[in-house]
């Protein structure tokens, strides 16, 4: 039964991806896409080649380890949950995310100053796939839906606080190598894509007899011969004095007593 309800694609295309990620980490360390080839460099002609290759890049083994089961799991449940527009929201997002990290002045948050940056990793693509995942059973308030985005948020919750500078949560000698404009990005990226598929593909039911104007003869006949058979269901209680009432408290306190 587990068998059959797993989706072939749930499994193939994130092992897919983590083959690619590590194929590409192996390249780097035979020396290919060194120094900033491959990367994104914001607002820079030849960083817009990263759009394509930088998720795939990363810049040590802890790097693309943190990155590794994250984006297994996000894309499973993505491929599981989402088929109809899997493709669509991880091509989209992965190229959307690589445009908006690009189009971002590299400026250091807390002086101000231009600095010449090179994005790598899939982070970006991560926090994509968790807030889509997240916001999108929001948008369509469907049960099956919901609870995966209550998984998201169980497990990948902390992920929100990537979207913000690491200066801001500490003290460091020199600026952060962790790109939160990337993580921003790819927050942005999949709440907007939640929102334009939230009408595609699974969403919340509504059964016919919710409908305002909903009428069964079928179910009118069954409720009929129900009041028919079962009259002693439609009478109404016998009403008690008030006097019978505290005699009863009496009654009961006596024996209580």
């Amino acid at each position: 039964m587990l068998k059959n309800s797993i989706s072939k694609q749930a499994i193939i295309y994130p092992l897919v991806m983590l083959l690619a990620m590590w194929f590409f980490y192996f390249l780097q360390l035979q020396g290919l896409f060194e120094n900033c080839s491959g990367a994104i460099i914001p607002l820079n002609p030849d960083g817009l080649k990263g759009i394509i290759f930088s998720p795939l890049l990363h810049g040590s083994l802890d790097h693309i380890l943190g990155n590794s089961l994250p984006m297994v799991v996000l894309m499973f449940l993505l491929y599981q949950f989402y088929p109809k527009i899997a493709h669509t929201v991880f091509l989209s997002g992965w190229l959307a995310v690589g445009m908006l990290v690009w189009l971002l002045p590299p400026i250091d948050i807390m002086t101000g100053d231009y600095r010449y940056i090179c994005v790598i990793g899939a982070s970006g693509l991560v926090y994509v796939l968790a807030f889509f995942l997240f916001f999108s059973g929001v948008f369509r308030w469907n049960m099956k839906l919901l609870t995966i985005s209550l998984l998201v948020v169980l497990y990948y919750g902390g992920l929100v606080w990537g979207v913000f500078p690491e200066e801001f949560f500490s003290n460091l000698q020199e600026p952060s190598k962790i790109s939160w404009q990337a993580h921003l990005s790819g927050a942005i990226i999949g709440t907007v894509l939640a929102f334009m598929y939230k009408n595609i593909g699974d969403k919340k039911k509504k059964f016919v007899w919710e409908y305002p104007n909903y009428y069964s003869e079928k179910d009118d006949k069954l409720w009929q011969e129900y009041k028919e058979n079962h009259p002693e269901d439609f009478q109404e209680l016998p009403y008690k004095k008030e006097e019978d009432i505290w005699d009863r408290l009496d009654e009961l306190r006596r024996k209580n007593e």
